[in-house]
């Protein structure tokens, strides 16, 4: 278990960040990772963040069973299991600096977009298959290479404009489902040392009520303001990304 008191200040946020995602507000689950990394490497917060993710995926699906588009599971979920098997197979020649960095200006371009071009549209954009499948692909890789799956799924399902409940049961589904895959090459990886699983068990009392705390705001957020706050938080974090990624580089 990790003692350093300097690690539990980066991770007490952290863990709320990461249960309020878990509610319902995916895109800033990208964050846990980038606060813990603080304190220690990003490949040891991986380890330690993944049997969490796991947990409060539990609590979230409980929270929003039956709430959820087949639809977009369907065609995105086939292509975030590539996704998955590419980061796998590539895990030791991809930079987590470089794919952070695209997912960054991606997430930045696409939320700007909305806002210069497409805020007054009230109407949803079609389903796509072939679309969901390529965004799939790339949550699947990125979440695999640093839990920066986030953005990449949300330039798919934003724009559906499905009802906010829907939208955070259909993320909750995908994300639960993708990271239980995760479990398999993570585990090949060596990520699952005991000091990272003992870290793990200390954090999870918080991210579990920050979860529950998501969800009940979900629930009680109007469309409008739903979405207004998913975009805002797909380009905070899509700075935040860009930026430790150039500040790693220099």
């Amino acid at each position: 278990m990790i003692s350093d008191p300097w690690f539990y200040a980066a991770a007490v946020p952290a863990m709320i960040v990461l249960g309020l995602s878990k509610g319902g507000f995916s895109v800033i689950g990208m964050l846990t990772v980038p606060l813990l990394s603080i304190a220690i490497s990003p490949v040891q917060a991986a380890g330690i963040t993944l049997p969490i993710l796991i947990l409060s995926d539990v609590v979230a699906v409980s929270s929003y069973w039956r709430q959820w588009d087949k639809g977009v599971l369907a065609v995105m979920l086939p292509g975030a299991l590539v996704g998955i098997l590419i980061g796998w197979l590539t895990a030791a020649w991809v930079s987590e600096g470089m794919i952070r960095l695209i997912v960054g200006v991606v997430a930045v371009a696409f939320a700007l977009n909305y806002w210069l071009r497409h805020r007054r549209q009230a109407e949803a954009s079609a389903p796509n298959a072939a679309k969901g499948a390529f965004f799939g692909m790339i949550t699947g890789f990125a979440s695999f290479v640093s839990h920066a799956g986030g953005p990449p799924y949300q330039v798919y399902a934003a724009p559906l404009r499905l009802p906010p409940r829907i939208f955070a049961g259909t993320a909750v589904i995908f994300f639960a489902t993708v990271n239980t895959i995760k479990l398999v090459p993570y585990f090949f990886l060596g990520q699952f040392q005991q000091e990272n699983l003992l870290t793990s068990a200390i954090l999870l009392p918080i991210s579990i009520p920050a979860t529950i705390l998501g969800v009940w705001l979900v629930k009680r957020i109007d469309p409008k303001t739903f979405y207004e706050l998913i975009y805002s938080f797909i380009f905070v974090v899509g700075v935040f990304l860009v930026g430790q990624s150039i500040y790693g580089m220099v």
